[in-house]
């Protein structure tokens, strides 16, 4: 088990804040790594930090594992956080998350490998021509990505 599956059984369903990390994975052409989650939503490949692990650490980890890519060098773009990004999971569970959004260029190897799990699809796209149903944070994260690129 999990530092989050081991709090869940002593807190139960309780609100708790979770920290995580995002990355705007952006390859040469300008393109931005978008990974399909299994309930059809589109959005950028990141995850919770697991216990002794770095942000950064965790933000590579979790690009590498939901979608094959690694990567390197890091720029922190914002952070996300407060009672509007409040969730409920379809299980009871009740965060409260702050998540950490980087950018990355630095791609070190860019073969795309899905683990059918967490990610269904991925993919490199246009940032001014998202998927239809890409998520509405990662759209917000997007702009701000965007105009740290020009």
């Amino acid at each position: 088990m999990g530092y989050i599956e081991d709090l869940r059984e002593i807190i139960g369903n309780r609100p708790i804040i979770l920290v995580g990390a995002v990355v705007g994975v952006i390859d040469a052409h300008g393109k931005i790594l978008l990974q399909k989650r299994p309930e059809g939503i589109w959005g950028l490949a990141g995850g919770i930090v697991e216990l002794g692990e770095s942000v950064e650490e965790a933000a590579r980890r979790e690009v590498f594992e939901e979608t094959g890519v690694e990567i390197g060098q890091l720029q922190l773009v914002n952070v996300f956080s407060g009672k509007q990004y409040f969730r409920k999971l379809a299980n009871g569970d009740e965060f409260y998350p702050v998540t950490i959004a980087y950018i990355s260029k630095d791609i070190k190897s860019s073969t795309i490998r899905i683990d059918g799990e967490e990610s269904i699809d991925a993919g490199f796209f246009d940032i001014r021509k998202l998927p239809e149903n890409t998520s509405p944070l990662v759209r917000v994260m997007v702009e701000q990505y965007s105009n740290l690129l020009k």
